[in-house]
């Protein structure tokens, strides 16, 4: 967004503690679900990371990340149920925060608060209010605060954007994202006793209280308006993100409008599983379009392992294709592949750059550094959010980037935050 109203209400900074090119970040996981075990991993491969502490409001999933960290460190991390109780200790610098989309910016900002540098996955946020007061939260407490976009820490998508940059197609007028993932139906189940061993209060958190439900909980919380943001927002924020910033557009959108519905299926899911979004910047487009049914490659962009998810990009002077795999170059009219690219790196979707890129900004207190800063995240996680909202009402809509405000819709402009249920609300002032 503009930067004198995203950063409104950035503050002075706040040093942090200083440590040497040897130093290890004493650091805990928030957060030990699927998602947050693979973060122990990636960590316990760095040399500049301490797992010092993880922390979860499952029993269970306690138990499982002390029994891997153990296992890969060979240590014993301490354990905590409450997040607040890690951002007390004084001895953790940092965290590194695997939560469900709806805790993404309180438990960003308490870190903040309590001078913890913030590793926070994707999407940033769960509305666009929560992106603004992270960004403010980082600004005003002087934190290193990176988002979970690890495309913008492998090679050759860095590459690839450098090239249309330099005009590898010429003048960018599209730009085009795809989220083709197989999402099988979540089916129905009805509402139960909550677990032994579960905080399903803290688990809810900032969300409407409701009666536990094993599709609430879990990795199918991304399918429910309260916790999640749909496939946009979740493997499409990769997508979103990375084509934004081929494009170039640090801002905004001027218009929005999204379609398509949840097909097909008769489940308890509330998000699309089809979803079309059309974004207008004036001098180009960004299209993007999430498929969670059977779908093939389109575009240039190959089939792997049941899904097709990547990035287009159309200039004057011919065509990118960017995935997983490498870029590929096509120019003039016989469309001649003049460059092709192949992944280089030993892993496939590594976190682990992107986490070292993280620590090592801690330790250098230098926030240019990140690759994927909140302000980059929560902008990628904005136009999520428009879509989304575009989709719910089912109209297009009109953006004044100054103001962060819809022109003339009351309906959309209530969608930009939420009512957060006490005492976990996201506060007005950082």
């Amino acid at each position: 967004m503009e930067r004198r109203s995203w950063l409104a209400a950035a503050g002075a900074a706040a040093a942090g503690r200083l440590m040497g090119a040897n130093d290890k970040v004493s650091l805990a996981i928030v957060g030990l679900g699927g998602r947050g075990r693979d973060h122990v991993g990636f960590y316990s491969t760095l040399a500049s990371a301490n797992i010092s502490a993880i922390c979860d409001v499952n029993q269970a999933a306690q138990e499982r990340g002390v029994a891997l960290v153990e296992k890969l460190t060979g240590k014993k991390p301490k354990v905590y149920s409450d997040m607040r109780q890690v951002f007390d200790d004084k001895s953790i610098d940092a965290v590194s925060i695997v939560t469900p989309n709806h805790w993404h910016a309180l438990s960003t900002i308490w870190a903040c608060q309590a001078g913890k540098d913030v590793y926070i996955e994707k999407p940033a946020s769960h509305n666009i209010f929560e992106g603004q007061q992270m960004v403010a939260a980082a600004r005003k407490y002087g934190r290193m605060v990176q988002v979970g976009s690890q495309s913008r820490t492998i090679q050759h998508k860095m590459r690839a954007v450098e090239l249309l940059r330099q005009g590898v197609i010429g003048k960018i007028y599209l730009a085009k994202g795809l989220c083709y993932k197989r999402r099988p139906s979540i089916g129905r189940k009805p509402d139960t006793a909550t677990p032994p061993g579960l905080d399903w209060d803290r688990f809810l958190g900032p969300a409407p209280m409701r009666p536990f439900n094993e599709l609430r909980f879990a990795y199918n919380w991304h399918w429910f308006w309260d916790t999640g943001n749909g496939d946009i927002g979740n493997q499409g924020v990769h997508e979103m993100d990375y084509a934004r910033w081929g494009m170039g557009k640090n801002e905004l959108p001027k218009a929005v409008y999204s379609t398509g519905g949840k097909f097909v299926y008769d489940d308890d899911q509330e998000t699309p599983n089809t979803q079309s979004a059309t974004f207008d910047f004036g001098d180009m487009q960004l299209q993007f379009e999430v498929r969670g049914l059977l779908t093939g490659e389109e575009g240039g962009l190959p089939f792997r392992g049941g899904h097709t998810i990547g990035n287009l990009f159309f200039g004057s002077e011919g065509y990118m294709v960017v995935d997983v795999g490498g870029f590929q170059v096509y120019k003039g009219e016989k469309h001649e592949k003049v460059m092709d690219e192949p992944f280089r790196e030993a892993k496939q979707w590594d976190s682990a750059p992107h986490m070292d890129n993280f620590l090592q900004a801690v330790k250098s207190r230098k926030r240019e550094s990140l690759t994927a800063e909140i302000e980059q995240g929560a902008l990628s996680a904005a136009l999520c959010h428009m879509a989304n909202t575009s989709y719910r009402l089912g109209r297009k809509l009109t953006m004044n980037a100054a103001t962060v405000r819809y022109e003339a819709d009351a309906e959309a402009n209530r969608m930009l935050t939420r009512e957060y249920r006490k005492p976990y609300v996201v506060p007005e002032k950082v």
